[in-house]
């Protein structure tokens, strides 16, 4: 559980009162952009947890489960693919494949490398993971309006168009 911390509003009002050349520059808006990604990263290891996965974990069968059918990329092609970076893909594949989520392929186009392949159980297993993590998503969400939904997401991708 994530320890309750000093509200974004009460660090906005210590940088203005402690920290005036701070606070001209500094942006409400991004320090409440990463708040809300903290408890959202929170959300999401409390579900991992449960299946005894790690963040990494759900970023490659998330990645191999928007590929459609064949479920299937190059451990390059999955790295590009993948929401979150991790720094160690290859220990992440390692202990996935051990649980059954993945396998690894030969790749017909290149007989030097594997293709990683998401297993039937790992399809069921991302499924799940993922309706969970957005059924938490839609209940945060909530507090705004469906017109007010919509602008926040033109707002967050005219804002990541700039590094996109």
């Amino acid at each position: 559980m994530m320890i309750k911390q000093e509200t974004v509003a009460n660090i906005l009002n210590k940088i203005e009162e402690n920290w005036p050349l701070s606070a001209e520059k500094c942006s409400p808006a991004v320090l409440r952009i990463h708040r809300i990604h903290d408890y959202h990263q929170q959300d999401l290891i409390t579900i991992l947890d449960k299946y005894d996965l790690q963040r990494a974990d759900f970023g490659v069968l998330a990645a191999l489960r928007r590929q459609g059918k064949a479920c299937c990329l190059t451990p390059t092609e999955l790295y590009r693919s993948m929401l979150f970076s991790s720094g160690g893909l290859t220990k992440v594949l390692s202990r996935i494949t051990t649980l059954g989520l993945i396998e690894r392929i030969d790749n017909p186009e290149d007989k030097r490398s594997k293709l990683v392949k998401l297993t039937e159980r790992g399809k069921v297993l991302i499924d799940e993971i993922i309706q969970k993590l957005h059924n938490h998503e839609q209940e945060a969400i909530s507090v705004l309006t469906e017109q007010e939904q919509h602008q926040l997401n033109e707002l967050l991708t005219k804002l990541l168009s700039t590094r996109e």
